[in-house]
């Protein structure tokens, strides 16, 4: 068994490709289950998590390294796309490679923003939905935990994470830049999640005239409104409400965009063409993509703000390089465990066949002592039983080598059999009497 990664993000896939693989966090469960159904084969259940967010959508997976075709080709299906064209987007990771993705990922060296801290917590929530829906397994438990440990030491002894400017920061610069004063700006955030909240708490900071939150549930709108002295609005209020804002921040689950051409016109229309400025953070989109055509309209998608973020990241790349040789020493110790995993089956073999020489030497013993014979004897017999068993096979095999083939099983013979004695390995050589 080998763990892989299959994925894209947003430096391998446009936005509205990525937006044909987003999982809401109450399909994940559902997701995985239905990947073992379809593509499990014999030898054992494939271990598998899934990680969706608004930059990548990445599948990982315990399994025989056959199963990544099959892996492919379903996702290629769940996204209604061919594998080629998914392929043509997306990364395969194998072994060490895979895990050193993972902690990268985690570690926000592989985020739009770098060092950004979010993604940890959507990288646990996903392994805790993979743990739900029973999909997870020892070796990817082992490897997300090791992940997790390498991105906290990466959080704690470099500097990646600090200053950095979050998708939340970036989008009230680029509010700033088309309001002279943001205090004098109306601002609507459509959804509650954990981004929204985000965002309304940098916008907060600034104190605008009014703020209001749209959320399909209104519960839940009103208990994030609060927070800020935001008022609450329902979704469906949402047409009839635009143009009374300046500013439109929205990140929603939906499938299907909510704010459509037709509604932003209308709105337009209201505000007697005072600019809007949108940033539309969902994935798949909330904002129809034909909004930006307007020219009163400013939008922007999670995408167009990677330039404005990464001019962050820049002045960071001096302790990428710390936090690197932190994830390289993680990623080799991860490998060594996965290699160890390797010998289990081994293993459990090896002591099979002792447990069934033991049986049988001890079956005799009995024999013997219900027979009258002296249990000197009896241990003798023993003894000897069990070690011609566990050297027949070894001396018959050195025995029948030659050469180069001898000498070499000559040593390994010797490391395992001789170690803390005296014998130098080095007499084991071709002629020599064993």
């Amino acid at each position: 068994m080998s763990v892989f990664a299959l994925g894209l993000n947003h430096t391998t896939a446009p936005l509205d490709l990525r937006g044909r693989f987003a999982f809401t966090l109450e399909q994940l469960a559902p997701t995985l289950q239905e990947f073992r159904t379809r593509v499990n084969r014999k030898g054992g259940e494939p271990e598998v998590a899934l990680l969706s967010t608004c930059n990548r959508t990445e599948l990982y997976c315990a399994a025989d390294p056959a199963m990544v075709t099959p892996a492919v080709d379903w996702l290629a299906g769940v996204g209604g796309v061919a594998s080629q064209q998914l392929m043509h987007h997306a990364y395969v990771l194998e072994g060490g490679a895979a895990a050193r993705h993972a902690f990268r990922v985690a570690s926000g060296l592989d985020s739009m923003v770098l060092g950004e801290p979010q993604i940890l917590g959507q990288m646990k929530q996903a392994v805790r939905e993979a743990s739900t829906a029973g999909t997870l397994g020892t070796t990817l438990h082992q490897m997300f935990q090791r992940s997790f440990a390498v991105a906290k030491d990466v959080r704690s002894s470099t500097e990646i994470g600090s200053h950095s400017i979050s998708m939340a920061a970036a989008a009230v610069r680029l509010a700033s830049q088309l309001f002279e004063d943001l205090h004098d700006t109306k601002v609507l955030f459509v959804g509650a999640g954990e981004m929204i909240e985000l965002v309304a708490t940098h916008f907060a900071a600034r104190q605008p005239k009014a703020m209001a939150v749209a959320n399909r549930t209104l519960e839940r709108g009103e208990k994030l409104a609060s927070r800020f002295g935001a008022e609450a609005l329902r979704l469906a209020d949402l047409p009839a409400r635009l143009g009374e804002f300046d500013i439109v921040i929205s990140c929603t689950a939906s499938s299907l965009p909510i704010i459509g051409l037709g509604a932003v016109e209308r709105a337009l229309k209201a505000r007697k063409h005072r600019p809007m400025f949108m940033v539309d953070l969902a994935v798949p989109r909330d904002v129809e993509p034909e909004v930006a055509r307007l020219s009163d309209v400013y939008l922007y998608t999670v995408d167009d703000l990677s330039a404005l973020v990464q001019s962050a990241g820049e002045k960071r790349q001096a302790a990428v390089q710390q936090a690197e040789a932190i994830i390289e020493s993680g990623v080799q110790s991860f490998v060594h465990w996965l290699g160890q995993r390797g010998s289990v089956p081994l293993i459990q073999a090896l002591n099979a066949q002792a447990d069934d020489w033991r049986a049988l030497e001890i079956a005799r013993a009995r024999k013997l002592l219900a027979k009258g014979e002296n249990i000197d004897v009896v241990l003798e017999v023993l003894s000897r039983g069990l070690t011609q068993k566990m050297l027949h096979g070894t001396l018959a095999e050195l025995h029948a080598a030659d050469g180069e083939q001898r000498t070499q099983l000559a040593h390994t013979v010797s490391r395992l059999f001789l170690r803390g004695t005296a014998r130098d390995p080095s007499d084991d050589k071709p002629g020599n009497k064993y």
